[in-house]
């Protein structure tokens, strides 16, 4: 069996070990079935709980923002900082929605603009690499997505077999497949043959494969250069992916679109900034639901200091 083969079903997934998983899964699908209205508000009640909790990355989610729009006033900030962590807690029930939510359900609170871009692309024959960034709701945006024209997603396999085995039938019930994202060949190849695949370049991945470029005020952010592998030795087209929440009532929006300028090819540092141009275009479109709470600063250039300061030291007070 390839080392790249999607998780099966095995008895020893429903052992006692795994049964708080079990538990966790089975929360998770009854909180689906309840109105809309009703998750947002349990969502934001946990996002603020966890929070007051997990004090280092409610410093994370603070320090980001703090580095990224240095001249935003203080005010202003906190008000962000708050709205995230309410995102932060609907993703879970947006996670359960994307896995366990009815097509017709689905189709029912999200609509798509820009898809005669993928239908040119089909008529063409070309894949195409979907620039995504990891937003709060970026599991409902794939399921989305998936019911109308199926694509492929490139993800970390969980460390728990069990979870892991629902994620992924959770992420591909409506798409052709996910793809790991040490598997390039698989990536390469999917791309190659007219296929679409997901990706989000806008963590921090380590050195390997990377090139400093400014995003938003940080003018050295470490950024992979996996983006320029995949479309330079595929032939692909690259295009910008986003879904927003509009309303409170549930509305989203799935934008798709050219990138606002030609991807440099076989120029990968020049790529890295094309690509963190795109990757802040997208979080604008909804500050308040991107993911924060990574440390997207972490690596930086020999000789610079560590932009994070040790949060243990700082106090925090419930978000009210």
């Amino acid at each position: 069996m390839s080392k790249f083969a999607a998780p099966r079903f095995t008895l020893k997934l429903l052992g006692p070990r795994y049964w708080p998983t079990i538990l966790l899964i089975l929360i998770m699908y009854l909180l689906s079935w309840l109105p809309y209205v009703v998750q947002r508000r349990l969502g934001q009640g946990i996002g603020r709980l966890a929070l007051a909790v997990m004090k280092k990355r409610r410093f994370t989610i603070e320090r980001n923002l703090e580095l990224c729009f240095p001249d935003m006033p203080a005010e202003e900030r906190k008000k962000l900082v708050r709205a995230n962590i309410d995102n932060t807690g609907l993703a879970l029930f947006e996670t359960g929605m994307a896995w366990f939510w009815s097509d017709a359900r689905v189709k029912r609170h999200v609509r798509i603009e820009g898809m005669e871009y993928i239908e040119q692309l089909e008529r063409e024959g070309k894949g195409a690499l979907f620039i995504a960034v990891h937003s709060l709701n970026l599991e409902l945006a794939a399921r989305a997505f998936g019911i109308h024209k199926s694509g492929m997603g490139v993800y970390r396999p969980n460390n728990n077999p069990c979870f892991d085995f629902v994620q992924y039938r959770g992420r591909a019930r409506s798409n052709r497949t996910l793809i790991d994202r040490k598997d390039v060949k698989g990536m390469l190849k999917a791309l190659s043959t007219g296929e679409r695949v997901w990706y989000a370049p806008d963590h921090d991945y380590g050195r390997r494969r990377s090139a400093f470029a400014p995003l938003f005020a940080v003018e050295q952010a470490c950024t992979t250069t996996g983006t320029s592998l995949l479309v330079d030795n595929s032939g692909c087209e690259v295009m910008t992916f986003r879904m927003v929440r509009e309303t409170n009532s549930g509305d989203y929006v799935i934008t798709l679109a050219p990138l606002h300028e030609a991807f440099p090819r076989n120029a990968p540092e020049q790529a890295a900034v094309v690509i963190n141009k795109a990757v802040e275009n997208a979080i604008l479109a909804a500050p308040c639901q991107y993911m924060w709470l990574h440390r997207r600063f972490k690596t930086r250039p020999e000789g610079e200091p560590c932009l994070y300061r040790k949060a243990e030291d700082l106090r925090y007070s419930p978000v009210a």
